[in-house]
């Protein structure tokens, strides 16, 4: 027999076969094409599962999973601490995973507008490491790498600023389709675009994946039990992802109603969370979710160019969040206490809340903000009658225009994804996607190019 242990958060996906028919999970496929990710153990097979996180699993000689077992479950044990002592704590589990895992490595760290970078930037400036930062853009967009180089600079970084251009994603959509095993969808992960350059740099990347969601809040203030399910509901169905996974579960014939299934796999995984308070409760299940499903799938690419680290994967920050009060985590509180302690660096535009810093965030309402807002929507105003719209996500840059078009229509009307998704799908949400809402049905359209090039590389005769 063979033993696996998975981390509380894996960097990475391990597929195992189990004793079930070689056939599509249609009802995984659903939830995929609805929320962007596979829940739970599931992938495209029901002979093949994702080996759960925080478990011992045992596969036998063939590589048949046999059992799994827990090792780690999450739960909420708040300490006695103070604030003071609890952000010392911090501090000091953040400095050391990061120093273990990096060793004496040159650094390479992705630099954006937001805290979890800056704080490895906070931590990585007093280590004897040489880090190259860099950060990028979306053509006609905001200029967030701006706020990375005064962060670099400040530390004393090398850094280095990339624009991600119109149209990349044609050029590479093989080659991820190959790293990401169509596990997410591919608007998302702009790294690709620079991928070639990411290559060129020496060291190993150090990555602040998931830091926002365990060093905040899960849930709003005041939540109560009842409200957890709208609320994962509204956080894991993508705009048009419900009407889309309807729509699928109709075609492929499948018995009762794709939202109560849903609604049912999300009470089930719910139920296996020992967690009375709310916040807590649900950051557990994001955790055990999306971030391993969904976060760590995108990892792959960082991969394909260099090693990678992650202190806020560790399995000791996961432990350590347990017994942290939900009053020290939420409104990222820690973080910010860690951060003011450098006042050049505090002083730098967060960009959640530009154009204000962490220092002075507070005053990001009306009516301190209202200039800043008004100058803001002139500036793109004018930016969009100049012929060049302001870009916020990273689809505008690949499915807009009549190039990009061009190739998109080329992958989703191409014969062979027909059949797998009936040509009548992909046809309707092409079209509301074209000429309803551009932004509501990107995701869809996203998740049709995802399934179309799975059935191009790990599908090409159909076993269902």
């Amino acid at each position: 027999m063979e033993v696996i242990k998975t981390d509380i958060l894996p960097n990475c996906h391990v597929i195992a076969k189990v004793d079930q028919p070689n056939t599509l999970n249609l009802k995984a496929l659903c939830i995929f094409a609805a929320t962007g990710f596979f829940m739970d153990d599931d992938t495209y097979w029901k002979n093949e599962v994702c080996l759960r996180p925080a478990h011992k699993h045992q596969l036998d000689e063939h590589g048949i999973l046999k059992s799994s077992k827990p090792w780690f479950e999450w739960h909420y044990s708040p300490n006695e601490l103070t604030f003071e002592q609890t952000l010392e704590a911090y501090i000091a589990l953040l400095t050391q995973i990061t120093k273990e895992q990096l060793g004496d490595n040159p650094v390479i760290l992705p630099l954006s507008g937001g805290l979890d970078s800056r704080s490895q930037a906070m931590v990585l400036k007093d280590f004897d490491n040489p880090v190259h930062a860099y950060s990028y853009r979306f053509l006609n967009g905001y200029p967030e790498h701006h706020i990375a180089k005064k962060i670099a600079d400040v530390c004393g970084f090398s850094f280095e600023a990339f624009q991600i251009p119109k149209g990349y994603l044609w050029h590479c959509i093989d080659d991820l389709a190959h790293i990401n095993k169509c596990y997410s969808e591919f608007t998302h992960p702009r790294q690709m675009a620079v991928l070639p350059q990411l290559k060129q740099m020496k060291g190993v990347f150090s990555l602040g994946h998931w830091g926002d969601v365990l060093f905040d809040k899960g849930a709003p203030e005041g939540s109560t039990h009842v409200e957890i399910l709208p609320l994962l509901l509204k956080k894991m169905l993508k705009p048009g992802g419900l009407e889309f996974a309807n729509a699928l579960w109709k075609a492929w014939g499948l018995d009762g109603d794709f939202k109560s299934y849903f609604i049912g796999r999300i009470e089930i995984a719910l139920s296996k969370i020992n967690i009375e308070n709310v916040s807590a409760k649900i950051r557990a299940f994001k955790t055990t979710q999306w971030a391993h499903r969904w976060t760590t799938n995108n990892l792959s690419v960082f991969e394909a160019a260099n090693p990678i680290t992650l202190p806020y994967y560790d399995n000791r920050m996961s432990q350590f969040i347990c017994t942290v009060p939900e009053a020290f985590l939420a409104n990222r509180r820690l973080q910010i206490a860690h951060l003011k302690q450098d006042k050049a660096l505090s002083n730098i535009t967060w960009q959640a809340q530009r154009p204000y810093s962490i220092n002075n965030f507070d005053y990001n309402k009306t009516p301190y903000n209202l200039p800043y807002r008004v100058m803001n929507k002139l500036q793109r105003s004018l930016q969009a009658a100049t012929g060049k719209p302001y870009i916020q996500r990273n689809f505008e840059l690949q499915f807009l225009g009549v190039e990009n078009d061009k190739a998109l229509s080329m992958h989703l009307f191409d014969d062979m994804l027909s059949d797998f998704i009936p040509q009548e799908v992909t046809h309707t949400f092409y079209n509301l996607f074209k000429e309803k809402d551009v932004v509501y049905y990107s995701h869809p359209v996203s998740m049709l190019l995802t399934f179309a090039l799975w059935q191009k590389h790990f599908n090409n005769k159909l076993k269902h």
